[in-house]
């Protein structure tokens, strides 16, 4: 698998800029993934600005369905088709605060554009249970995919191999082979990519970025990004109740790929990120996001180490050694990067479930220490979410001048991208990466070990039984 990987990875094309507008070299060299020629992962078809971009969206619960609400904002889009395991369900009890599944979707794509003036040709939204069998009879130009974790490689490759443009929700996959094989096929189809990491395009990001090329706290060294996340179950066993399937649901359908057990309701909703066969846990719901200005800002690339502790897992009076069903409750994973360049060996250390890092001196009293944030330390001082501290060393700091471009907006880049505009920020070339990163994480929590690296191989290489957690066996039918 690794060496697959290896020689597809030497065929791929290199990076090429177009444009001179950055003028630091180390800023340059941390945007770089975003300056590549539109030929190799922006608009295959060269979609005009006048034609209208029909979109199909697999997945359409909680998240799914706000980010179909977000694109029937756009003239340039129409969803035509919507597809879900779930006919309706009820999300009042979670922060989404109404119903979802692919009835409820259609009903609001058909009612907004019946009630939209000037929108063109439209049909009637079509839903189906089976995004294989939407991608089939569907004329799409685009997929947007907001599926459950374990979901979203298989729907974003069978989209990919048909040509379409395709949008995923974070984390881009569940294993990290599933993230290198999504930007594979990405660039040898050269469509429009973008996953649905949204604070990407944000101007903290690029002034992140602009104050470290600048030297506001000289060279970083550690960076540490915490959650007070999950907001969800975790480190709990698997319920042991038969409960009977709904009726709004294809059980099997929503199991895709993942191992079959009987259904529970545990299961479903926001709680299937705690449970490994579903989800990828507080690290890679939120890693994703927080880790991406990181990866900008300091231009890094693959860690050479990862390690990982957590919290214990009780289940049934009695404590677990290891993770096999479930994430745990809390956990911290400490990567280490090598020099880039000019940029010193740096170490990034992650926190989630309420655990916090020490309070950096810097910090004034009397404020309150973040429940979630990122803090950057450098040899000549210390950043926390975009500002130096203390806040008086922010003031007096002069702004460096604004090098990098700015963003449109995180779907109006894939739409742009669509149009054979400039590669989207989060392209699948470069979400793959943090992608990867992000899940090995996990793995290090599965093996409770130091694991040392080898990215261009795609392997671990101080333990050979670790690299079985790089990916899964499919149930039949499945495959990407």
């Amino acid at each position: 698998m690794s060496e697959q990987i290896k020689n597809d990875s030497a065929k791929s094309p290199k990076n090429m800029s177009r444009r001179n507008f950055i003028t630091n070299t180390a800023t340059a060299a941390a945007f770089s993934f975003a300056i590549v020629p539109s030929t190799v992962l922006g608009g295959k078809d060269k979609t005009a600005p006048s034609d209208k971009i029909n979109v199909g969206i697999i997945g359409v619960g909680g998240q799914g369905i706000n980010d179909m609400r977000r694109l029937l904002e756009f003239e340039q889009v129409q969803v035509v088709s919507v597809s879900d395991p779930v006919e309706k369900w009820d999300y009042s009890n979670w922060w989404y605060g109404d119903f979802a599944g692919r009835e409820p979707a259609r009903e609001i794509a058909d009612a907004w554009y019946a009630e939209k003036k000037g929108v063109g040709k439209y049909r009637a939204c079509t839903a189906y249970a089976d995004f294989r069998e939407m991608l089939d009879k569907e004329d799409l130009d685009a997929v947007l995919v907001a599926t459950c974790d374990h979901v979203h490689a298989v729907a974003s490759m069978a989209a990919l191999q048909k040509g379409k443009h395709v949008y995923c929700e974070k984390p881009l996959t569940w294993s990290v082979y599933e993230s290198r094989r999504l930007a594979q096929v990405a660039r040898e189809m050269k469509v429009a990519t973008q996953m649905g990491n949204a604070g990407q395009a944000s101007e903290e990001v690029r002034l992140v970025t602009e104050f470290i090329a600048d030297g506001a706290i000289g060279d970083v060294r550690q960076v540490h990004n915490w959650t007070d996340r999950p907001i969800w179950p975790q480190g709990l066993g698997c319920p042991k109740e038969a409960v009977p399937v709904p009726k709004e649901l294809d059980w099997n359908l929503w199991v895709g790929p993942a191992p079959m057990r009987p259904y529970h309701p545990d299961y479903i909703a926001v709680r299937w990120r705690g449970w490994a066969d579903y989800g990828t846990g507080v690290l890679g719901d939120m890693g994703c996001h927080s880790f991406f200005p990181i990866f900008k800002a300091l231009n890094l690339g693959h860690p050479i180490s990862v390690e990982a502790s957590y919290s214990q897992i009780v289940l049934d009076g009695l404590v677990k050694p290891g993770l096999d069903e479930t994430w745990p409750v809390a956990s911290m994973v400490h990567y280490e990067f090598p020099a880039r360049g000019n940029m010193p060996p740096v170490t990034l250390t992650w926190y989630d479930g309420g655990i916090k890092p020490m309070r950096p001196n810097e910090y004034e009293q009397g404020r309150e220490w973040r429940s979630e944030g990122v803090l950057y330390v450098g040899d000549k001082g210390k950043m926390l979410d975009g500002r130096l501290i203390p806040e008086a060393k922010m003031q007096e700091y002069k702004m460096p001048p604004k090098s990098l471009p700015r963003s449109p907006g995180h779907y109006e880049e894939w739409i742009q991208a669509i149009q054979g505009g400039e590669p989207a920020g989060a392209n699948f070339d470069y979400a793959s990466l943090v992608t990867e990163v992000v899940l090995l994480g996990n793995i290090a929590l599965r093996t409770g070990k130091k694991l040392m690296w080898d990215g261009a191989n795609m392997r671990i290489t101080n333990d050979l039984e670790a690299n079985m957690f790089l990916h899964r066996q499919y149930r039949s039918g499945w495959t990407i």
